[in-house]
């Protein structure tokens, strides 16, 4: 499909205000869909339906497609689109105030979650999706290359949202986008992520995952500082006291937080002493 001209049939041109910006290069639309492994018994969440150009694809090789679109002004033609195709059901709606169970219904279990992303609020759609009691069990998402790069960071080049990704799943970068590949093209490069969930759920319950991030993100808080005083300044406690506590962790406190692999995070959680404000 074209989408630019599609655009000017219906009278409509791309919002910045929700960072539309849409996949016109037939063979990143194909990467997609290759890298979801589809089969025709999948269930599938498209994040951003657009005007339907990865909908179709989806529409071909899934059982189910339930495709999220919060810009109101392309529903009637999505809902007119896909009038005929009973595996499709388009919802209007903002992906970071939906229920994923109550979307995917019977198949919260099971099902895939594919789109391209705005830049904008891709940390926030990653956490909401990951973080759900019924996550994806595989997502293939486009985002800003310097991100895709960031949550697929190794230790060395480690950051707070490469920590949280990582908590959840292993991403892996299938394919780099130029600006081109998109309508109108974006100032900077993208990349398609793979991100395949853990097998059994995250590292640690959500109880016990919330002090764990609170303590990483302490560590990042002053990502320059070296990890004995960036614990001591945000959580806070005494500066012996952080020592103690990362060298039972087998951590040098000099290390600075980029350094840690997630392995080392968990041992720190788990060697942690009591901090302010728990019972």
């Amino acid at each position: 499909m074209s989408i630019r001209r599609t655009l000017a049939q219906l009278g409509l041109d791309p919002k910045k205000s929700l960072g539309q910006s849409f996949m016109v290069e037939p063979r990143a639309l194909q990467r997609m869909v290759q890298a979801a492994d589809l089969s025709p018994a999948d269930a599938v969440l498209e994040i951003g339906a657009g005007l339907g150009a990865l909908t179709d694809l989806l529409a071909e090789r899934a059982r189910r497609v339930v495709t999220v679109e919060v810009d109101g002004r392309f529903i009637p033609y999505l809902r007119r689109r896909y009038a005929h195709a009973p595996n499709v059901e388009v919802v209007h709606a903002d992906i970071l105030q939906a229920d994923l169970a109550h979307l995917m219904g019977a198949d919260a279990e099971a099902y895939k979650a594919l789109g391209n992303l705005p830049y904008y609020i891709t940390s926030a759609i990653l956490r909401h999706l990951l973080e759900s009691p019924t996550p994806p069990r595989l997502l293939v998402l486009t985002m800003q290359r310097e991100v895709a790069e960031r949550i697929t960071a190794a230790p060395g080049a480690m950051s707070l949202l490469a920590v949280s990704v990582q908590f959840y799943g292993t991403p892996q970068i299938v394919a780099r986008l130029k600006a081109g590949s998109f309508y109108p093209p974006p100032e900077v490069e993208s990349a398609i992520v793979r991100i395949d969930p853990r097998t059994g759920g995250p590292l640690l319950p959500s109880h016990e995952a919330e002090r764990f991030f609170r303590i990483v993100r302490a560590g990042f808080g002053q990502p320059r500082k070296q990890l004995r005083n960036s614990l001591a300044a945000a959580l806070p406690l005494e500066a012996q006291k952080v020592v103690d506590w990362l060298t039972a962790a087998g951590i040098d406190p000099r290390r600075r937080p980029e350094s840690l692999a997630l392995e080392e995070w968990l041992a720190l959680y788990r060697t942690t002493p009591p901090l302010e404000g728990e019972p």
